[in-house]
């Protein structure tokens, strides 16, 4: 697996490489010290599977930088990891499609929980987040986004960050059978990815 670490501060990057070898010895680590160096970097190496991101970079705003990264690399995951912990910042962040925002100040073990979740397929969030989101179990029944009950349960999983395979196993039936609850809850509730999925069921109250 190829992973591409950008932050303009190199002992920081150099921390990261270190975690993310220890999650994947075989890993093969990229660096860039800003989003325009990020571009080149993806353009070069078209492989990449994970971006690791920080927002804050002086050549340019983390919206418009966000963007054009993500542009470069539409297969690879991107994880956000930030002094940022504004929560209107962090929705924006997963409205974008990130599969995790990891608040910098987090202690290495959490770090590095947060990557491995993300490396095997689920999303992290941070708990300034979930938090906000709440942890009701019952979805208001006139305003439920159109959710089978089986669905809203698997949405509730993903709120906590769990990956497909711990929810097959947590509701006792085949990783398949969750994909398929997964888009057909992404359908209803007009989302692309699992982050958006949930920025959009706390917008409609349902968790």
């Amino acid at each position: 697996m190829k992973i591409l670490i950008t932050d303009d501060h190199a002992l920081f990057r150099d921390g990261l490489k270190l975690t993310l070898e220890q999650l994947d010895n075989k890993a093969q680590i990229i660096q860039a010290e800003s989003y325009i160096q990020a571009e080149k970097q993806l353009e070069e190496n078209s492989e990449v599977a994970l971006v690791l991101v920080d927002l804050d970079m002086p050549d340019k705003n983390w919206q418009e930088g966000l963007a054009d990264l993500m542009t470069k690399a539409p297969q690879a995951h991107f994880v956000v990891i930030s002094a940022t912990e504004d929560s209107k910042v962090v929705r924006q962040a997963l409205e974008r499609g990130v599969s995790g925002y990891i608040p910098k100040r987090s202690e290495s073990k959490i770090i590095s929980a947060a990557l491995k979740l993300v490396l095997d397929g689920g999303t992290y969030l941070p708990p300034i987040l979930l938090e906000s989101l709440g942890t009701s179990k019952v979805p208001n029944e006139n305003k439920n986004g159109n959710l089978t009950t089986r669905q809203f349960e698997v949405l509730q999983y993903i709120s906590k960050g769990l990956s497909n395979k711990q929810i097959a196993y947590e509701m006792g039936v085949s990783e398949a059978t969750i994909k398929l609850h997964i888009n057909a809850m992404l359908k209803a509730l007009n989302a692309t990815n699992r982050t958006q999925a949930l920025v959009n069921a706390q917008k409609i109250g349902i968790i």
